[in-house]
């Protein structure tokens, strides 16, 4: 019998294995998710948003599940597709024209709702603050995790809105969105003092290989390469190209994040190869985390009691045997260790010249009020020259360097338009009368015996790229205190100390992190964690100091020009794209 002639579907089928099949698959459900998001209006479009925002945070610390962003950034493309492509009737009814007006503000709304859920879920911890001295703040929790989100959402929404203005088909869209988020993260760093915290870039840092990229661009620079990478694969899959097989679409899309993923990883590794320097010589740590219930940490009857504490604890080696400090050059405190003014109560100095005897140093945070004004609260309209210190004090207890913190935190140790809001009743969450004052700028090194030229930050000062180094000299150390006492046990803390720790890869410094009670840290100039004390355990820990990279590192040499030089290739990258 003559041989039946194969239908053409037959014909297309042959070849196709299994493989073929998934990419179909794969790029049909991409095809349906793209449609479902840009199909939807009102308030659906909100929540979408808003929830692609909340399981973002998924990405940073401490959860680092950053591949929910492949699925979560998209969103935010094809709401503006659709907010783009929203048609309205004309005066002429043959013709469609575009209300770019309306776009415009559907692009924002779009990004501020994603942008307010990915605060809200990544900042809900600040609400613990108020509840330290819940009689006197707790009104001010619902303001809080709300107000907060809401004004940093700005910056999502504004990125999408300029977006949407230079809003292209194809694939020169998710560039332009990565040039102008990129732009807007920069901008929530400086605008108002700046809270760039769980900038976008951070998602390309959740493992020690990954974060080596922030010693190359910044954290700034790698928030353009996270919009890059993880909204591309999605986006380019669901608008296939006519003439593409699924299985080209799919290698196409794939590649635009898993070649920039594997350099950077690459690149991750022959770091650590490279950084063969031994510890720095003569220089043995002891870090003392304290972990004092922030609810105790003020109290007038509670300050002899933490102070003999924090004595006790540093006479004390990592397993509890005593050792009187033998063989330790260098003792650290946390921020705000003396809740007093050591400076003023000689007892104090006393017995802090008996705990370092003729060899070693002690660097402690403290309050620090100006002589003049020591005794005198508020001096007219003017407030105490009052600041938030570290203090270092040599071998027979003398002072010998001094920090004063510079980049303080609003409305937690000062109040915008101080006198007039502490007029109507309103304090800071530090309760200092008249707030703490500003230490000189720019941040200048201090210089201790056995160290090499160390930077300070106290606190949050530790999350801001590219100001850590303020003088023309670079430093071999970045010591960070702080006290995350006011945030519980929560993500806050985690979320500080990851950020702190891509500080050190970004300058090429070891980090020495010293909190109340969470998380202390020796790190190494490549981010890695050496050794750690986690939240809510008191205890000590006794370490060398790793060497600082020599020649430093890209950013730290470049600084944040090499932001601008990726501002200015991604975005003639979106214009070249967008002309064809």
């Amino acid at each position: 019998m003559p041989q039946q002639a194969q239908r053409p579907e037959e014909k297309s089928r042959e070849g196709q294995g299994p493989e073929a099949g998934f990419c179909t698959l794969l790029a049909g459900w991409a095809q349906a998710y793209a449609s479902f998001i840009k199909g939807l209006d009102g308030w659906k479009r909100a929540a979408i948003a808003a929830a692609a925002g909340i399981v973002s945070v998924a990405s940073l610390a401490p959860f680092f599940i950053w591949p929910v962003m492949f699925l979560t950034l998209p969103v935010i493309v094809w709401l503006i597709d659709a907010a783009s492509n929203a048609p309205r009737q004309s005066r002429s009814e043959a013709t469609q024209t575009y209300d770019f007006s309306l776009a415009t503000r559907r692009a924002f709304s779009a990004g501020w709702w994603f942008g307010f859920g990915y605060f809200a879920a990544g900042l809900f911890w600040v609400g613990e603050a108020f509840l330290v001295e819940a009689d006197k703040f707790a009104w001010l929790l619902p303001l809080a995790v709300t107000l907060l989100p809401a004004g940093l959402a700005l910056f999502f929404g504004l990125g999408s809105a300029i977006a949407q203005k230079f809003w292209t088909p194809g694939p020169a869209r998710v560039l332009t969105l990565a040039v102008t988020l990129g732009v807007t993260e920069w901008l929530r760093g400086h605008v108002l003092t700046g809270f760039p915290w769980n900038v976008l870039g951070y998602t390309l840092t959740s493992t020690d290989a990954l974060m080596q990229s922030a010693a190359l661009f910044g954290t700034y620079s790698l928030s353009l390469w996270a919009v890059m990478i993880f909204a591309a694969p999605l986006v380019l899959l669901a608008a296939q190209p006519a003439g593409s097989t699924p299985r080209a679409a799919l290698a196409r899309s794939l590649g635009v994040a898993a070649i920039p993923l594997v350099l950077a990883g690459g690149y991750g590794y022959w770091r650590f190869a490279q950084n063969t320097a031994p510890d720095v010589a003569g220089v043995n740590l002891r870090i003392v985390q304290p972990s004092i219930p922030q609810r105790e940490k003020w109290l007038p009857e509670k300050q002899g009691e933490i102070f003999q504490l924090h004595l006790a604890m540093s006479r004390q080696g990592p397993t509890g045997e005593a050792d009187d400090l033998k063989g330790i050059t260098h003792l650290i405190w946390p921020e705000a260790a003396m809740p007093f003014r050591p400076l003023d109560h000689p007892e104090a100095l006393a017995s802090i010249s008996k705990l370092v005897g003729t060899s070693a140093y002690l660097f402690s945070g403290g309050l620090r009020v100006t002589a003049n004004q020591a005794d005198a609260g508020l001096a007219g309209p003017h407030r105490p020259d009052a600041y938030n210190s570290l203090m270092v004090f040599g071998p027979g207890g003398g002072l010998s360097a001094l920090y004063d913190k510079i980049h303080l935190v609003p409305f937690g140790e000062y109040l915008p338009w101080q006198a007039t809001l502490e007029a109507i009743g309103l304090q800071q969450l530090t309760n200092m009368r008249g707030g703490f004052s500003s230490g000189a700028s720019p941040r200048q090194l201090i210089q201790v015996a056995g160290l090499p030229p160390a930077t300070v930050l106290i606190c949050y000062e530790a999350i801001f790229p590219g100001e850590v180094v303020q003088s023309e000299n670079r430093p071999g150390l970045i010591i960070n205190v702080t006290n995350d006492g006011w945030f519980g046990n929560t993500t806050g803390p985690r979320q500080h100390f990851h950020q702190s720790r891509v500080r050190a890869v970004e300058e090429g410094v070891p980090l020495i992190r010293v909190a109340n009670n969470g998380i202390s840290a020796v790190v190494d100039s490549m981010g890695r964690t050496r050794d750690v004390l986690g939240m809510n355990v008191r205890g000590v820990i006794d370490s060398g100091l790793p060497a600082a990279q020599e020649g430093g590192t890209p950013y730290g040499r470049l600084g944040n020009l090499l932001f601008l030089l990726h501002v200015v290739i991604f975005a003639c990258a979106a214009g070249v794209l967008g002309r064809r």
